[in-house]
């Protein structure tokens, strides 16, 4: 019975046979994989039951193929809609984490999962920082513990702090369908992550805010800001997705698995400046890679193509990769790009690139690099599907040099060169690319610095390799011995006997 209540088998079932789908993925992370033969039992023993309820028959499942997917290429808290076209899917039931992304083709249904957490003690910690807080407190949560809320609300309420106003998210359907959660006609739905399509704030709309499968609304001139968030969960990705978005929020974490408050959040303010600096660094980049982190969430071909033009316009050369989750290893085949923009869901944007070759900057980021009069308030956006605008990008002006903090000066890209001159004569285009890229110049006599490579032929053109540095200006002796002279039968250090 345990079983079936965390995995839901019984709603499961009848979501399958209310909609007749014949043939389903059911879609596990790496640590739920454990437990999947025995869902698949139940599930085909419920689904049994349903037919016998409708049909009067004995009962009789077999038509209802049950696929047990692992490994997604991407994220675990996507709908893999890939995997689930290899067995031509008519659905896809997503088990364990989820970020609540729309789906592009397929239906979804998600089980959350229900942890443990010690309400009675959740519920006195809420009430202690509420009075100690002196401002209304917002409830946010992890998916997992949503099951539990009812019982802190009834909780909360018979202890003293239940006269100060405690409002709580809402977990959004479990049920998605792509035709009601995406439209066709901007690529956007109507509200994700605090921002309505018609780029107003909820506020103004009196509409709900919405990130990570979690809903509220505020009371009419009410704003985030007015509000102290207290979010109860694990430090993982979805609790970094609220944490980058409402920013300026106060923010307290009550650790389930710990049962103590955690409201040191100093960490944050150290990702927003490194944020900040990869847009900087970003603004100094000729060659840009465009990574697919997902083939599945709705608008992500949209996001992409936007992100093209925005480079292009910018002068800028782009090249679009699609090769699964990225790492070091992977990006490193591709030394000639500056940077890359990693398109994927809201809480897996945010990739840790510290040790890559190259940066990778989040498409929120992209466009205040390469935008026109684009500035960072302060504000983040995670989510892509917020970005996605009809009308085209408009670039930052390349007439005039630009001052690069990175560089520390002012910098003048290069000009966008046109297509049809390239291509009358590409013997002349090649030669000038090549004479262009292998031009030395020394800054230290120069107050104006011209880009780089501006394509990957370029790149290559320029690229040669000069081994160790031998520094003649030095007359002081090296403190170590690299290498060893003479043949390798014997070496001047060697003695023979």
């Amino acid at each position: 019975m345990e079983l079936e209540s965390i995995y839901e088998t019984d709603r499961v079932a009848g979501f399958i046979s209310g909609r007749g789908f014949r043939r389903v993925a059911l879609q596990f992370p790496d640590e739920l994989l454990k437990d999947s033969t025995r869902i698949v039992a139940a599930l085909h023993e419920k689904l049994r039951s349903f037919n016998q309820l409708h049909t009067g028959s004995n009962g009789d499942a077999k038509d209802v193929r049950l696929y047990v997917m692992a490994d997604t290429t991407y994220g675990n808290c996507c709908v893999d809609e890939v995997g689930a076209s290899h067995v031509n899917a008519d659905c896809v039931i997503h088990y364990g984490h989820t970020c609540f992304s729309p789906t592009s083709t397929l239906p979804a249904f998600f089980v959350l999962g229900k942890a443990s957490l010690n309400v009675p003690l959740c519920a006195q910690k809420l009430c202690e920082y509420t009075i100690k807080a002196g401002k209304p407190i917002l409830v946010l949560y992890g998916l997992e513990y949503a099951h539990a809320i009812t019982e802190i609300k009834a909780s909360v309420g018979t202890q003293s702090c239940f006269k100060l106003e405690i409002c709580y998210a809402d977990t959004i359907s479990p049920v998605i369908t792509p035709s009601e959660t995406f439209s066709s006609m901007n690529g956007q739905p109507e509200l994700i992550d605090g921002q309505c399509a018609n780029g107003c704030t909820p506020e103004e709309n009196n509409a709900p805010y919405r990130i990570g499968g979690l809903t509220w609304s505020l009371p009419v001139g009410h704003r985030m800001e007015d509000y102290l968030l207290f979010y109860v969960g694990s430090d993982d990705s979805a609790f970094a997705n609220i944490l980058m978005t409402y920013n300026t929020c106060e923010i307290v974490r009550y650790d389930a698995t710990e049962d103590l408050l955690v409201n040191d959040f100093s960490q944050q303010k150290r990702i927003l400046k490194r944020r900040y600096f990869l847009i900087e660094k970003a603004k100094d980049a000729s060659i840009i890679g465009i990574l697919v982190g997902t083939l599945g969430v709705a608008g992500y071909l949209h996001m992409i193509h936007q992100m093209k033009d925005l480079i292009i316009q910018a002068g800028k050369k782009a090249y679009t990769f699609v090769m699964g989750r990225p790492n070091p290893a992977k990006l490193a085949n591709f030394p000639e790009c500056d940077v890359f923009i990693y398109v994927s869901c809201a809480q897996t944007a945010l990739l840790d690139s510290k040790e890559f070759l190259a940066p990778v900057i989040t498409p929120f980021e992209a466009m205040i690099a390469f935008g026109r009069g684009s500035e960072w308030t302060g504000a983040y956006v995670t989510e892509f599907r917020d970005l996605i605008t009809s009308s085209p990008m408009e670039v930052k002006d390349r007439s005039e040099a630009r001052f690069s903090f990175i560089q520390g000066g002012y910098v003048e890209d290069f000009e966008q060169q046109d297509v049809e001159e390239d291509v009358e004569d590409g013997v002349s285009a090649l030669v000038n690319i090549t004479e262009k890229a292998l031009r030395v110049r020394d800054k230290d006599s120069q107050t104006l610095m011209n880009g780089t490579a501006k394509s990957g032929a370029e790149y290559f053109a320029a690229r040669s390799f000069h081994g160790l540095d031998i520094h003649t200006e030095n007359n002081f002796p090296e403190p170590f011995l690299i290498g060893k002279s003479g043949r390798a039968s014997g070496y001047k250090n060697e003695t023979t006997e």
